[in-house]
């Protein structure tokens, strides 16, 4: 067989999946395994897919590809545009999009496995995985504790990518700490609820959380060193159901990103230290209570390994178009299979992005301002060259590290 890879792109765009709910995407990855002459494992982890080929003794290889969408509206344009709705964790039906690039990764995935089953000129052992839920934290863990590497060989070396603007045709590899680790968590203050014209006889959560999220600010700029790193974003704030009434209680939903476990344990140390000032400030009748939800660990790159796979992608594309982009704030669960296998993880970015956008700007160091990044409902990776350039990218990986 020979597979259509922007048709099916196009086709994954065109119906994205929320975590643990992509039995489609799943579907269409397990049919062209066995087409392509894999042995196929379905249903790792609830959707999650495994393809493996052994061909005698040899190194053992894991290339990996999430597969999930997110709840956003998709506002592209793109005549294969996603208008596709799903239920989320809450029970909330949602629009859904491919706005982080899944389906690109997917579909190279697809595609170096099948360069790879027609090449005979390697030895070892290939495993593709495609796993679900990159977007919610949990999916490499569920692949794990659902049995992943007594399902499959575990793997010598995880490799894998993840579009990014960058311009189409650019590989981007950051030896050592490449991606920060994410906390994400919701903080629930208690007040005393009431009529709106007597704010008196309360005391208002919805005054005491907007206090709580500039305060939180000051967090990074005031308690961590300058030569650290921490992100501490207010992503939701959710009180109150009428103009008229103050509410008994507010939430607050929280991400924090940070690339050392010492600065970490500080901002999450901060962060309960400011809710609780605040309420006690406020004379909150309870302590505000904390839910840590998921959790990503800074995703970090061996060393050696990255060295040996940039020098086999700088061989193939050439010097000038493998960067090193420095560490990024985005998080990623890719790192939980290669730590499970106890193998190096090598994970790089894929540029996704019109190179005519970008001009003078990228020799500068400067992104273009509104180019849309990952999670925009804009977001829309060119099709080519970036399929071209990720399978080939995996290829190539892939038989640097095959005998």
């Amino acid at each position: 067989m020979s597979l259509d890879l922007d048709a099916i792109y196009r086709d994954l765009h065109r119906h994205p999946e929320l975590s643990f709910q992509e039995h489609r995407t799943a579907g269409i990855v397990a049919e062209a395994l066995r087409g392509l002459g894999y042995t196929v494992t379905e249903g790792i982890g609830r959707t999650g897919v495994t393809g493996v080929i052994e061909r005698g003794e040899g190194p053992t290889v894991l290339l990996r590809a999430d597969m999930d969408g997110l709840p956003v509206r998709e506002a592209t344009g793109l005549d294969y545009a996603s208008t596709a709705t799903g239920v989320d964790p809450d029970g909330a039906e949602v629009p859904v999009m491919h706005a982080c690039g899944h389906d690109v990764h997917v579909t190279c995935l697809l595609g170096a496995a099948e360069a790879l089953a027609a090449d005979a000129s390697w030895q070892g052992t290939l495993v593709v995985l495609f796993q679900p839920a990159e977007e919610w934290g949990g999916g490499a863990e569920a692949m794990l504790a659902d049995g992943l590497y007594e399902r499959v060989p575990r793997p010598d070396v995880v490799l894998g990518q993840h579009v990014a603007p960058l311009p189409a045709g650019l590989v981007a590899l950051q030896p050592g700490p490449a991606m920060a680790g994410a906390d994400s968590l919701t903080i629930t203050m208690h007040g005393t609820g009431g009529h709106g014209s007597r704010p008196e006889t309360t005391v208002d959560p919805v005054y005491l959380a907007a206090s709580t999220a500039v305060r939180l600010q000051g967090i990074v700029s005031r308690e961590i060193a300058a030569g650290d790193a921490a992100v501490v974003t207010v992503g939701q704030l959710h009180a109150g159901t009428k103009n008229n009434i103050i509410p008994p209680e507010a939430k607050l939903g929280l991400s924090v990103r940070t690339f050392d476990e010492h600065v970490r344990e500080r901002v999450l140390a901060a962060i309960e230290r400011i809710a609780r000032a605040e309420a006690a400030a406020s004379a909150a009748p309870r302590e505000p209570e904390f839910a840590y939800e998921e959790r990503f660990p800074v995703t970090v790159n061996d060393r050696a390994a990255s060295a040996r796979t940039a020098a086999a992608l700088r061989t193939a594309f050439g010097a000038e178009r493998v960067l090193e982009p420095g560490a990024v704030s985005g998080s990623e669960d890719v790192g939980v299979l290669a730590t499970a296998a106890d193998a190096p993880l090598v994970y790089w970015f894929l540029g996704g992005a019109d190179p005519a956008l970008f001009g003078a700007g990228l020799a500068e160091g400067r992104l273009p301002e509104h180019l849309p990044s990952n999670h925009s409902p804009e977001f829309a990776p060119l099709p080519q060259p970036t399929l071209t350039v990720g399978v080939a990218a995996l290829v190539t990986a892939a038989k640097e590290w095959l005998d």
